[in-house]
């Protein structure tokens, strides 16, 4: 579980150094992933995520997130606009 905290304060953490909104589905729930609260209660590592980013820094943000979610070994897609 201390991997998944220690991704849960990362994603939050990238997450805030865009502008941009970015939202995470995890099945038919929406969370903004600047929400460490609502990291720790949707991730879970043998998921499936959907990011939407939508915001004047959208494409550095896809890239910052998805980095991060690979590095802690998340399934994570960018969702098309």
């Amino acid at each position: 579980m201390a991997k998944n905290n220690a991704a849960v304060v990362e994603i939050a953490q990238t997450a805030s150094r865009y502008s941009s909104s970015i939202v995470l589905q995890a099945e038919n729930k929406y969370i903004d992933v600047k929400s460490i609260l609502g990291l720790f209660t949707t991730l879970v590592s043998n998921q499936q995520y959907e990011l939407h980013v939508i915001g004047p820094d959208a494409e550095e943000a896809k890239a910052g997130m998805v980095e991060v979610f690979e590095k802690h070994d998340l399934n994570v897609v960018i969702a098309p606009e």
